[in-house]
Parts: C-alpha cells; sequence; structure tokens
C-alpha cells in the first residue's frame, strides 16, 4: 500500500514573521540611501572646491601684475598689511582684480551668463612679513544660494582667550554656525566651529585652541543664505604666493 503524501504549505505565523523580518531589512536598506546621496555630494563638492581653489590661486598671483595689457602695473605689497586681512576686490589693493568680468571669480570660468554659474571665489590676503613679497591668500569657495545671492566672507568681531578653544561672538552671531570655517583676520590661521552652544548662542567651541589675541579679535566666515538652509561655504584653501 502507497503512502499518502499532503501538500503543507506556510502558517498564517511563519508568513506574518517573514513579512516583518523582510519589512526590516527593506528599512535598513532605504536609510542607507540617503547617507549615500548625502556623501556623494559633499565628495562631489570638496572635488571641485579643491579644482575651483587651484584656478582661484593662479588668478590672484595674474592679477597681483596688474591690468593684462599693462604688465609693469604690479600691486604695491607694501599696501598689504601683516596684522590683518585685505579683501582680493579692495579697488586700492588690486585694481586689476576689482576690475574683472564677475565671470573671472565664478567656477567654471568660462563665458556665460552669470546664472548658469554655482560656484564662485573670494580671495583674503596678509602680507607673511615685511621683509619679503611672499603673500598669505586665503581662498573661500561656496555654493550659489538661490538664483540671485553670491556668497561672500564676511567680518564678525569676537573675543576670547590666547590658548582657549572658546570665542565669545560679539558681531552678528547668526553669521556663525555648526560646522563653519572661520578664519582669524589677524593671523590668518583657519578653525572649525564644532559647536555654537545653545544654552550660550553667541559662544562657539573651536577645533583646536585659539591663536589669535586676547580680547576682542575679528573672524571672516561665509555666512547662512537669509532664507536659512545649508551653508553655502564648501572649503576654505590656503597657499603663500610671491607677488
Amino acid at each position: 500500500m502507497g503512502k499518502e503524501y499532503r501538500n503543507k504549505g506556510f502558517s498564517l505565523a511563519e508568513v506574518l514573521l517573514a513579512i516583518g523580518v523582510l519589512a526590516v531589512g527593506v528599512l535598513f536598506v532605504a536609510g542607507v540611501f540617503p547617507v549615500g546621496v548625502h556623501l556623494t555630494t559633499v565628495v562631489a563638492e570638496q572635488t571641485i572646491a579643491s579644482i575651483a581653489a587651484d584656478e582661484a590661486f593662479a588668478k590672484v598671483k595674474l592679477y597681483a601684475k596688474g591690468k593684462l595689457d599693462d604688465p609693469n602695473d604690479d600691486v604695491d605689497v607694501s599696501k598689504l598689511a601683516t596684522n590683518h586681512l585685505l579683501d582680493f576686490n579692495d579697488p586700492n589693493i588690486f585694481p586689476a582684480a576689482a576690475e574683472a568680468n564677475e565671470n573671472e571669480f565664478t567656477y567654471p570660468s568660462i563665458d556665460a551668463p552669470i546664472e548658469e554659474k554655482h560656484y564662485y571665489w573670494s580671495a583674503l590676503c596678509r602680507r607673511v612679513d615685511l621683509n619679503s613679497r611672499l603673500v598669505q591668500v586665503t581662498v573661500f569657495i561656496s555654493r550659489k544660494v538661490g538664483s540671485v545671492e553670491i556668497p561672500t566672507p564676511r567680518m564678525v568681531g569676537v573675543s576670547g582667550t590666547t590658548g582657549d578653544n572658546e570665542l565669545t561672538i560679539t558681531g552678528n552671531k547668526t553669521f556663525v554656525n555648526d560646522g563653519y570655517t572661520i578664519v582669524d583676520d589677524k593671523t590668518g590661521r583657519i578653525y572649525r566651529v564644532l559647536e555654537r552652544y545653545a544654552s550660550a548662542d553667541n559662544t562657539i567651541l573651536l577645533d583646536r585652541n585659539w591663536e589669535g589675541g586676547s580680547g576682542t579679535e575679528n573672524i571672516w566666515v561665509v555666512p547662512p543664505p537669509v532664507g536659512g538652509g545649508r551653508g553655502p561655504c564648501v572649503g576654505v584653501y590656503q597657499k603663500v604666493i610671491r607677488f
């Protein structure tokens, strides 16, 4: 007599358990995609920023030589200070740069409508010492915010103590937020803001000890968009150039 076989399926409990395990797995996988997209965007922007910074340093050196049709019109290095930063667009220091087409300060710097550009650079310069033509050049690379606003570094007053890693903002505190990069106006040193305290929102924590002077000083920072949102500054780069 042959054996009788019956087809057995999964019980309802087994099916529900399998669906639950699958749902949890899908949620974990789905959670990875936003992180991956964000990291991809950050890496892409950092790559663009480094290329744009190299181009900016080359243009700073070029325009320090004055107008292209007047190679003898070199910038007067003696006008640069050793104890604070000066804007590269200052017509009293770099007249050729101040008169340059705005496309020269974009990336890519091709001849195209400014509305189509997404990245911009600004430079601050400080003479290294009084006995040479070496100039410390700090370049800010920023992305365009909205369709009109072009981000540029602004000066903000701070008060700190040499050797401490906290600063008190005496200027517009809304200009400095967590994760922002700031530059000391006096020394040109670059710092990263780890946190702006919630309890004392005019105090910031730096990634290293403050090496500027004690008391009231100034920093440079690219402020956040007027309407709020992610900070526009992609990166800050520095190089010493002989003019």
